[in-house]
């Protein structure tokens, strides 16, 4: 039996992955730690807690993922993003384990215009992606037994999200913003969380894109979420991304190609579309 530890376990992505791994890794010891168990901030704890646990691998989904909020508190952004993880990789190296780190399609400028692959130069437009970035190259650094696995657009049965967002939104106005000027992949985290056991399961190492498949803009995902949701009464008017004004930038185009991971494990996720079919059945 080894043991599998997951920081970051109540969060959105955190709570699937967990049940996700006990279900695939029914003979392994599969421990939750969040903030109240670990503050991956403080390196001597995080490298003594992990030390004296003495996992066989370390999935760590603890993040600051507020966009806007990283961009106006950097300092914040870069304590739990960047050193964050390079405390969760020194732990890792202290006992011997694996190290799985979650990475953003943030760290990408969008300027390529097709899907960005695994080595392609990474060049982020904002905080969060620069401490996404930085996290990863620790990772690299640090970690000799290592998978960083960049995903993105995430939504999930356990936090908030742009598909209840929306649909809360819709319940209150007759009329929605969305911006139609950025493409991506909205990815389920149950179908990520799968994809995840999975590379653990195959001991793969280095870097991979996993995301469902198919890309579309946030407009076009807000309207078929709503159609989908038998709200089609409620309007949804395209906007640009500078009409909003957000603190960050965001990338134009930032889908990102799964070849890899199809490749290497004959995996696939699903299209987007099917995927939220199955999220709004649930909900």
């Amino acid at each position: 039996m080894k043991r599998i530890l997951v920081i970051g376990a109540k969060g959105m992505l955190g709570r699937d992955l967990v049940g996700t791994l006990r279900s695939s890794f029914p003979e392994d010891e599969i421990i939750a730690w969040d903030v109240e168990e670990i503050d991956i901030q403080e390196e001597k704890e995080t490298v003594t807690r992990i030390r004296d646990l003495e996992p066989g691998v370390i999935v760590n989904v603890a993040a600051y993922t507020d966009v806007d909020g990283c961009e106006l508190n950097g300092e914040k952004a870069l304590s739990i993003n960047a050193e964050g993880m390079k405390h969760v990789a020194l732990g890792a190296e202290a006992c011997g384990a694996a190290v799985v780190a979650l990475g953003t399609d943030y760290i990408f400028d969008g300027k390529k215009g097709s899907p960005y692959l695994e080595e392609d130069l990474p060049n982020p437009l904002n905080v969060y992606g620069r401490s996404k970035w930085k996290g990863e190259r620790y990772v690299q650094e640090l970690a000799k037994e290592h998978l960083i696995i960049r995903t993105q657009w995430l939504y999930g049965r356990h936090g908030k999200n742009f598909v209840a967002s929306i649909l809360r939104q819709a319940r209150e106005k007759e009329v929605l913003t969305v911006v139609d000027d950025q493409v991506g992949s909205p990815t389920y985290t149950l179908d990520l969380s799968r994809a995840i056991a999975l590379l653990i399961q195959r001991k793969v190492r280095g870097v991979f894109h996993v995301a469902n498949s198919d890309s579309c803009t946030w407009y076009e995902y807000a309207r078929t979420i709503l159609r989908l949701s038998g709200m089609e009464g409620v309007k949804v008017v395209p906007i640009s991304s500078k009409e909003l004004a957000y603190p960050a930038v965001r990338p134009a185009y930032s889908v990102l190609n799964t070849e890899k991971l199809k490749r290497e494990t004959g995996l696939t996720l699903r299209p987007w579309l099917d995927a939220l079919k199955d999220y709004l059945s649930l909900s």
